[in-house]
């Protein structure tokens, strides 16, 4: 006899329909392995419950709108030696958001700031906590349309409410009125109350210095800081200077050794054409060159 066509409405109505999926395969393996009634009961709960879960689990990673899917077992920390890997693999456990804490990840474009911030919204995810994830600019846009609608307190409420926000590229362009107020008013209300990962690009690759003392002041008041570093930047930041400073410094050094004609004044050069002065440059830098040889 088969039971199948008889509990299949009543575990509709009891929503437990997924049973259906895995109850043939459970029923052939309890009676090849005389299972007792608890035991083919447990399993069939068992499948019902993970079936419950990963059904969540997709429904949350929908939900979070994530650009692609990253995950932290897919970040190369190889590439970034000097990145704290030991703060990251603490924040992949979600103390934070126990916490309530904010997350600054700051670095130059393209270290994978974006790949590490949707990396630990995938780890909350997994933990059945519910992510949003979404640009700068498409957060006050969307606050924008809200009030143009009537419905910004509604709006602002429920992002409010989300256990974890990302913000990716926080910071990338000046914000104008008023779009600068209501992401103001959102990190207002979230303060303290749930956790939020801001993604905010640096000026490292333009050869700027890092700006240690902002992030030992967001660790002061209870904020997570990861900076990105590359090597190209570390060697601008650490490095002896730009390249327009080594070079004044090259010339400076051929000056004293003979090597480089000294730079002359407009009003020395009045009355003399351009070929000429540039012809008797050249025979000083290559007479100078000979007598070095």
């Amino acid at each position: 006899m088969n039971p199948v066509p008889e509990l299949a409405p009543q575990l509709k109505q009891l929503r437990l329909s997924g049973i259906l999926d895995s109850l043939e395969a459970r029923n052939r393996q309890a009676i090849d392995a005389k299972l007792a009634y608890t035991e083919f009961l447990a399993l069939l709960i068992g499948d019902e419950v993970a079936r419950r879960e990963q059904k969540k689990f997709s429904l949350r990673l929908r939900r979070a709108q994530f650009r692609t899917t990253k995950t932290l077992e897919q970040f190369d920390f190889e590439r970034l030696p000097q990145l704290n890997r030991a703060l990251v693999h603490d924040l992949a456990t979600g103390r934070y958001l126990q916490e309530k804490a904010p997350v600054l990840i700051v670095g130059p474009c393209g270290t994978g700031k974006s790949h590490l911030a949707q990396a630990l919204g995938h780890c909350a995810v997994r933990q059945g906590i519910d992510v949003v994830f979404t640009t700068c600019a498409s957060l006050t846009q969307s606050l924008n349309a809200a009030r143009a609608t009537g419905g910004y307190e509604r709006k602002l409420a429920t992002l409010a409410r989300v256990p974890l926000l990302i913000i990716d590229d926080f910071g990338l362009k000046p914000l104008r009125a008023p779009a600068d107020e209501d992401l103001h008013d959102l990190i207002a209300e979230r303060y303290e109350q749930a956790a939020t990962v801001s993604v905010q690009p640096s000026h490292l690759d333009r050869g700027e210095p890092a700006r240690d003392d902002g992030a030992h002041q967001f660790e002061q008041v209870g904020t997570y800081a990861i900076q990105f570093q590359t090597a190209r930047a570390r060697r601008r930041v650490q490095g002896p200077g730009s390249g327009r400073m080594r070079r004044a410094r090259r010339i400076g050094r051929g000056r004293r050794a003979g090597a480089w004609p000294e730079r002359q004044s407009p009003a020395q050069m009045v009355g003399r054409p351009r070929h000429q002065a540039h012809r008797s440059a050249g025979t000083e830098v290559s007479g100078a060159r000979t007598a070095r040889s």
